[in-house]
């Protein structure tokens, strides 16, 4: 494991030669990243956003979660798309390929359900049929497994903002991505959702929509980059309960970032206005969830790397049995 003074020496290293304009830090909603050279990038994931892009996230190893089950998924779908993924220093770094993202975010849907002004349900229940350019048929339930998985696409947010939600017809037509390109995109993010599916299914789990992005190596090909298929990227259920709760109208056991979320709609935060607060023992809950998605998924026990957790969290952690 690579303490922090470590990245700091590596990346001195790295630095020395470049020019002061290659030096720049640039920083995202997780992560931290740095110029290497001309081909590389180092990504540092942080907990700086979680559930809506206002609010800070306080859930603990958030960052970790995020980056070792990434690195984990990148290995299992290979076959299926290149992806920018390098090397896992440490728990929280990745060493990244560089690429040109597409300036489109590929989000694929097998459910219909959320609670933010973009969801599928959300969307419905305020009188809406056709939807991304799908038409949906009357008498839908929340949380109910649509047909076939959807793809609905929106321009990369831009100022904790998405610019525009669009149809698959749009993407091209508005010149967004090419025509061939946006196809072998739509290609990868349905065969990607597929293997993601099969295995959370195996995990006990339901992959139930999740957000992809790509972008364009030197040579021009497509590539994956950006995290995949983790608690913030993607939304999972728990799969032996769903049947029964789903019968009886009740809300699907969470795994993800929708938890935290949903506990902001309980107060009637959607992401507009005044954030309310929460306990701290929401958010401590929320870091049992997140490692217990990785664990599941992964196979593995979660161990917590070099990013503290804050005391305040940490006893409601405590109270929950979790030894630190």
């Amino acid at each position: 494991m690579m303490e922090r003074e470590t990245i700091q020496a590596m990346l001195s290293k790295a630095f020395m030669g470049l020019g002061e304009g290659k030096r720049e830090k640039h920083s995202g909603k997780v992560r931290d990243w740095y110029i290497l050279d001309d081909s590389t990038r180092l990504m540092v994931t942080t907990d700086r956003i979680s559930a809506f892009d206002r609010i800070v996230s306080a859930v603990p190893w958030k960052g970790q979660v995020l980056n070792e089950l990434s690195a984990w998924w990148n290995e299992k779908t290979a076959d299926i798309a290149p992806n920018h993924l390098i090397s896992v220093p440490d728990p929280n770094v990745s060493i990244v390929r560089e690429a040109s993202p597409l300036s489109v975010e590929v989000i694929v849907r097998g459910y219909i359900t959320g609670v933010t002004s973009t969801a599928l349900w959300r969307r419905y229940t305020e009188g809406e049929r056709v939807i991304y350019g799908y038409r949906f048929p009357e008498g839908l339930r929340k949380n109910q497994r649509l047909p076939h998985p959807i793809i609905t696409p929106t321009t990369k947010a831009e100022a904790g903002q998405h610019d525009e939600r669009l149809t698959v017809a749009e993407v091209a037509d508005k010149g967004y991505v090419g025509k061939k390109t946006w196809n072998r995109v739509m290609e990868i993010a349905l065969a990607l959702f597929a293997r993601g599916s099969a295995i959370a299914e195996k995990a006990g789990l339901i992959l139930v929509d999740t957000k992809y992005e790509f972008g364009m190596d030197r040579d021009g090909n497509v590539m994956l980059i950006d995290e995949i298929h983790t608690p913030d990227s993607s939304r999972f259920w728990r799969l032996g309960s769903y049947a029964e709760r789903f019968a009886e109208g009740r809300e699907p056991e969470l795994f993800d970032k929708e938890f935290v979320r949903m506990r902001y709609a309980d107060l009637g935060y959607r992401g507009d206005g005044e954030i309310p607060a929460l306990p701290d023992s929401v958010w401590a809950d929320a870091g049992i969830l997140y490692q217990t998605a990785y664990e599941l998924l992964a196979g593995r026990s979660f161990i917590p790397g070099t990013y503290p957790v804050e005391p305040r969290i940490r006893k409601n952690l405590e109270i929950a049995g979790i030894q630190l």
